[in-house]
């Protein structure tokens, strides 16, 4: 378990950069054979919109790389956080890190960007975009980003998680953002008995419906019990979802100038 932990410890950049790469180029092929919905749209011309905005996010990592380590350097030092008073196996502090991460810095951070004013301004970036495709995965305006960024590493301070956690952690949080928001159909049985542990293609375009209540549902990213526990799940038919958001205009969802600055656009009138 060291050795596989310590594999991510110390995966280079370019391994990183090449991982996002596949897994969105892996998901762009498949949503070619297996769509879900038969968008008619210049596919590359939306992907362009949602690059530009993972540019963005690109550039914040390694800001927050930084300060990634220097957090990592004083939890060693200082023996922070909650694993540091555990007695278990270093696969049962993995698994109880990345259950915290995603409830944490997934699940409970994207019900906050729902619910508070501000913060939902910002994510209305991602939820704009009317044709729900696996580089909507990449869509955060760079301020949403920050705002998630901030509790993943609060996440690490809590638990003393070790660096290799974290890092298996985001590898499969990459894996998990594409897949779900990837415009793929899978057979319907597979899709709704995977959504009783996972979140799920299916699972997550209902969050993507363009109204209430089903725009407040699905908040998780890769595990589907914190809805389930909390009573944020949907399952329904998957024929009855219209992407974009009701408060702004659909035709501005490729126009990255527009979007970067809904959230201080005074003209769209959030619900809060």
């Amino acid at each position: 378990m060291e050795a596989f932990l310590s594999f991510f410890e110390q995966m280079p950049a370019w391994q990183k950069v090449a991982w996002i790469s596949l897994v969105l180029g892996v998901f762009w092929i498949l949503e070619g054979y297996y769509a879900l919905v038969k968008f008619r749209y210049n596919k590359w011309r939306h992907a362009k919109t949602n690059f530009i905005l993972l540019g963005f996010v690109m550039l914040i990592n390694l800001l927050f790389g930084f300060i990634t380590a220097g957090i990592f350097i004083w939890i060693q030092d200082y023996q922070v956080g909650i694993l540091q008073f555990l007695n278990i196996p270093i696969w049962v502090e993995l698994i109880l890190s990345i259950m915290a991460l995603d409830l944490i810095a997934q699940y409970f951070v994207h019900f906050l960007l729902h619910k508070v004013k501000w913060m939902w301004r910002l994510h209305l970036v991602h939820h704009s975009d009317t044709h729900v495709d696996t580089t909507t995965g990449t869509r955060h305006h760079p301020f949403d980003f920050l705002i998630r960024e901030s509790f993943a590493l609060m996440t690490v301070i809590i638990m003393g998680m070790p660096l290799g956690f974290y890092l298996f952690y985001r590898i499969l949080s990459v894996f998990f953002t594409y897949f779900t928001h990837a415009n793929i159909k899978l057979p319907g049985k597979l899709d709704k008995v995977l959504s009783y542990l996972i979140v799920t293609p299916n699972m997550h375009k209902f969050h993507h419906h363009y109204q209430l209540p089903w725009t407040d549902s699905n908040y998780g990213n890769m595990l589907s019990i914190w809805d389930r526990i909390f009573g944020t799940f949907v399952y329904d038919s998957t024929e009855n979802i219209r992407y974009g958001i009701d408060i702004v205009d659909d035709k501005t969802s490729d126009n990255i100038g527009y979007q970067l600055g809904i959230p201080f656009n005074r003209s769209i009138r959030t619900r809060n």
